[in-house]
């Protein structure tokens, strides 16, 4: 087996501590990043006179074709190696003999790790944009196709006032927006270096880096930068963090959402239908129809919540620079990557084909218990105070349950004892869904496309 150390020792690994410390079973994934790294590295080993052009060629054909085999699928990892690097460098060797050995001149793991991993994230950043762009679109596309629908709002589970059903899914679109902000703030904080050495740097000048930042790489939109601080560089684990801590946050938006689609479901709300092709059945009850999808969203949350705090734990008592703990920030970081980028896939189609029961909606806007505020609201714009006004429409609402009347059907005296402002003709316009929702001025409308 290839590895980039070893001298110094006697005594070869024992086969339980090299099972105990590989991660080529995890960090296999960074294949593309640590090869497009190491294209960079021979073009500045060239610049330093540290390659000739015949050894820069070779090199760089053998890396080409290793990035051509990643790029094909046929790119096997053999996970008897300790990690992707050392596999890379066997690979190198096979295909370009000894010159390989000078691949790591002036190289540490422990810079080309950092490397690869802000690589990584960086794709999977726009990736993950990319996908709550579009599923943003899908509940601004069902709200629109909707139109002016009214629905029954909550607070506490229980009902609380009519609202529009776009502006219920304008505010997971407002939710998601800002997730989309916190992946871009994480995007622009992550700086692709190289040159940190194992901890000080190298003995190769900054500047050349610069030079070649512009070459090769550049195309792929590889903005490579020599590093600031050495130690800084290759202890740097808050990018993984910050995303983890974004993903933890979408993933409890998707959840929430997810929650109140399961409960619009069930029979007890009968809000909503569940395309067929994204519910599951019982494998004992003939008659189920589960949000399956849905309920995994809600659970995956704690996953994702398990993994940012894996990682903070993991990195809050170390010291600089580089430790081996660090290496347990990968299965965490693509973890979540891949949990919120599955969900919003998912999601966006099962989105695509929800339908509303709007007579079953409209029956439950019925309850005339939602309209207790703009009752109040009435008197309060006929100058009683507020204080008062809620006083007067509590007892309405009590009289209405205790004698099992509607507040609509009730007399012109009746109403009348409750306060001379409450007419029926009053009532029945107040008590309206369309009214109520008309009726709130302080929320600027907003369209979003």
């Amino acid at each position: 087996m290839t590895k980039l150390w070893g001298g110094r020792f006697s005594k070869p690994t024992d086969k339980l501590v090299e099972e105990f410390t590989k991660s080529i079973h995890f960090d296999y994934k960074l294949a593309e990043y640590d090869v497009l790294g190491s294209i960079h590295h021979i073009h500045v080993l060239k610049r330093q006179g540290l390659l000739n052009n015949a050894e820069h060629k070779k090199l760089k054909n053998g890396l080409m074709s290793i990035l051509v085999s990643i790029a094909d699928e046929s790119f096997k990892p053999n996970d008897s190696f300790e990690d992707i690097h050392s596999y890379i460098q066997y690979l190198l060797e096979k295909k370009t003999g000894k010159v390989a050995l000078k691949l790591h001149t002036c190289r540490s793991r422990n810079d080309q790790i950092v490397f690869d991993t802000k690589y990584y994230c960086l794709r999977n950043i726009n990736k993950t944009k990319k996908l709550l762009e579009s599923f943003n679109v899908s509940l601004f596309d069902l709200a629109i196709q909707n139109g002016e629908m009214q629905i029954p709002g909550y607070t506490h589970l229980q009902r609380a006032m009519p609202i529009k059903l776009f502006n219920y899914f304008n505010a997971y679109i407002e939710m998601l927006t800002r997730d989309i902000k916190r992946l871009k703030n994480a995007f622009s904080n992550i700086k692709l270096t190289l040159g940190a050495g194992a901890l000080a740097g190298t003995f190769i000048q900054s500047s050349k880096y610069n030079q070649k930042a512009k070459e090769y790489l550049e195309e792929r939109g590889l903005f490579i930068r020599p590093s600031s601080n050495a130690l800084d560089t290759v202890s740097d684990r808050d990018f993984v963090i910050e995303i983890l801590s974004a993903l933890a946050i979408t993933g409890m938006h998707l959840s929430r959402l997810s929650e109140d689609m399961i409960l619009w479901a069930s029979k007890e709300f009968d809000f909503i239908d569940i395309d067929d092709a994204f519910c599951t059945g019982s494998s004992l009850m003939p008659q189920k129809k589960n949000p399956d999808v849905l309920e995994l969203v809600r659970g995956y949350s704690g996953r994702l919540y398990g993994n940012l705090v894996n990682v903070l734990v993991m990195m809050k008592g170390l010291p600089l620079s580089y430790n081996r703990d660090m290496q347990l920030d990968k299965e965490p970081l693509f973890d979540s990557f891949k949990i919120v980028q599955d969900e919003l896939e998912v999601l966006t189609k099962l989105f695509k084909n929800v339908k509303f029961k709007k007579e079953n909606i409209a029956k439950q806007l019925g309850d005339e218990t939602l309209y207790a505020t703009d009752l109040a609201d009435h008197l309060v714009k006929n100058k009683v105070a507020f204080k008062d006004a809620h006083t007067i429409i509590g007892k309405l609402i009590r009289h209405k349950l205790t004698s099992k009347k509607d507040i609509v059907n009730m007399g012109a005296d009746e109403l009348k004892s409750f306060h001379p402002l409450l007419t029926p003709a009053i009532v029945k316009k107040i008590i309206n869904p369309e009214y109520s929702v008309k009726s709130k001025k302080s929320v600027k409308k907003r369209v979003l496309r």
